[in-house]
């Protein structure tokens, strides 16, 4: 049932791409994202530790939109920032994959059901376990050639400690746009 559940969210997260307010409110997520990396918005907490706002854009678009819409719309917010970051360094396309990744995982997770604080805290363990510390670190070895294990136990600290805030930031942005989309739809 569930497997069947997946393809059914699947196909109709591809039928939200046949809609324009879909691909405006997308742009508009993909263009914050882009916007708050360039600007490099975040709340530096120690020199190792901050908070990113970025991840809220792309989880944003997967609970509006689903997985399908979240993977195009992570793999165009990674290029385009890359056009806009001056000190990026050369373009890599894993990031490109594990921005991807991460609008399935939050589409999955996140479309059409309810944001708690247990469902935003496991999707995000998902997201900085195997793609912030696995797949990240391993591009960064792939990049630069520095040991896999010289920044991990650092990774991993940030990820662990930034989960609990992080999952609250989301069950709040989320009811907020989820708000908004309400009284959007009621005005239209």
């Amino acid at each position: 049932m569930q497997e069947k559940n997946l393809w059914q969210r699947l196909r109709q997260s591809a039928n939200e791409l046949n809609k324009t307010r879909t691909l405006v409110v997308t742009a508009l997520f993909i263009a914050l994202n882009v916007t708050l990396d360039a600007l490099n918005i975040r709340i530096q907490l120690t020199p190792q530790l901050r908070i990113g706002f970025g991840f809220l854009t792309s989880a944003m678009v997967g609970m509006l939109f689903g997985p399908v819409v979240a993977m195009m719309a992570g793999a165009a917010g990674d290029m385009v920032g890359y056009l806009f970051n001056n000190g990026g360094g050369a373009y890599f396309p894993g990031f490109t994959i594990t921005a991807v990744l991460a609008g399935l995982i939050w589409g999955i997770a996140l479309y059409h059901r309810p944001v708690t604080y247990r469902r935003a805290f496991c999707t995000k363990l998902v997201i900085n376990l195997f793609l912030n510390i696995f797949l990240n670190s391993l591009w960064l070895k792939l990049l630069y050639g520095k040991g896999l294990l010289a920044d991990l136990p650092m990774r991993i600290f940030k990820n662990v400690a930034m989960l609990p805030l992080e999952a609250l930031m989301l069950v709040t942005v989320s009811g907020i746009v989820l708000q908004a989309q309400a009284r959007s739809r009621r005005a239209a």
